[in-house]
């Protein structure tokens, strides 16, 4: 394994090994602390740009499942069709592997897609650093070959634009009730989710204007970067809010913040993130708690939602808005995964709300 190091911007080292695919690579570093999912999160178009560093020791021990596909054309086991995340940095790789579903080890994976892997790292360290600082950029250098290092950029790059669908697609077409899906870097499973309840799926481009198009409900998908990029997104969500054909509509993670945008709210960026499986969640108005799967680094300003919007549900550990909804018309979000793979499954119940009211 040849040694490397990863650059943070304020000019702290950490030195591994690299286990993936070689080759020098920048972009922002965070972490996630869930202790299982590497295969869904890898695949994840959250993760679009960012250097992904995983808290648990451990990875790679249960290897990586066979890429196959569904009939409704969506990829059995991972969020995507290919991995998003620009790295991944761990502490103890794990080569050798036992899963009943594992094809293949992780390096392996890492090196036909051309990603990164570093090993070695002490990320609890490395964690306590983006913690303290907040999310930094990063570079990833081979220590035998100091030259031909990129420029790590993030900020202000349109993510959604690279990892979005580039035409329309149809799914269960005739099923039953039409939704638009507006496609800002959708996990499979939020496709699956709404496809097992029965509806008829229209998958459209993150900029698309689909107001002129026949539907029964509108979904605004998950997605990565700065929610402030998408301006063109937030001008059709707007047309949709003040046509007076009132229809349902859901957002998840990056559709939170684009639906608040919409309903004139403003975004902040949080100092390190959500990125685990274990973020409680509270219901305004209640006591009912969920423990939610979440990624984002931005949060919707709760304080700036127009007087008819409220919050639906709100962090326990930061108070930050973990989603919104209109006081009179069909309107809701949530800032986690509700369809969280792999898991958990708490609020999976958000999608019945969503297709009841269709």
């Amino acid at each position: 394994m040849r040694s490397i190091t990863l650059v943070l911007s304020d000019g702290t080292k950490f030195h591994g090994k690299s286990f993936g695919y070689e080759k020098p690579v920048a972009g922002e570093v965070v972490f996630n602390t869930a202790m299982m999912g590497y295969p869904e999160s890898l695949t994840d178009p959250s993760y679009a740009g960012q250097l992904m560093t995983l808290t648990f020791p451990l990875v790679g021990n249960y290897g990586i499942p066979p890429f196959t596909v569904e009939e409704k054309g969506i990829a059995t086991f991972m969020e995507s069709d290919r991995i998003h995340a620009s790295a991944i940095i761990v502490s103890d790789y794990s080569e050798k592997y036992s899963h009943w579903n594992a094809k293949e080890n992780l390096a392996d994976w890492l090196k036909r897609e051309e990603v990164p892997g570093i090993c070695g790292v002490d990320t609890r360290q490395l964690t306590k650093v983006l913690r303290e600082h907040g999310v930094m950029m990063g570079k990833i250098i081979f220590d035998d070959e100091p030259t031909n290092i990129p420029e790590a950029e993030y900020e202000g790059i349109n993510y959604v634009a690279k990892v979005s669908c580039k035409e329309v697609i149809h799914y269960n077409r005739g099923a039953g009730k039409k939704v638009i899906l507006v496609d800002c870097g959708v996990k499979n499973n939020i496709l699956r989710c709404l496809l097992d309840r029965g509806v008829e799926l229209i998958r459209v481009p993150w900029n698309y204007d689909f107001n002129n198009m026949d539907f029964d409900g509108l979904f605004l998908a998950n997605g990565p970067g700065d929610p402030d990029t998408c301006v063109e997104t937030v001008k059709n969500i707007q047309k949709f809010l003040t046509n007076p054909k009132v229809r349902p509509c859901m957002g998840i993670c990056m559709g939170n913040q684009l639906l608040s945008k919409a309903a004139g709210a403003s975004i902040y960026k949080l100092k390190y993130g959500h990125r685990s499986h274990n973020q409680p969640v509270r219901m305004v108005g209640s006591n009912q708690c969920f423990i939610t799967s979440q990624n984002h680094g931005y949060a919707v300003d709760s304080t700036t939602l127009p007087s008819d919007w409220e919050s639906l549900f709100v962090n326990m550990n930061d108070g930050s808005n973990e989603g919104v909804k209109h006081k009179k018309n069909p309107w809701f979000s949530a800032q986690f995964h509700p369809e969280a793979c792999s898991g958990p499954l708490d609020t999976e119940f958000l999608f019945d709300k969503f297709v009841e009211l269709l």
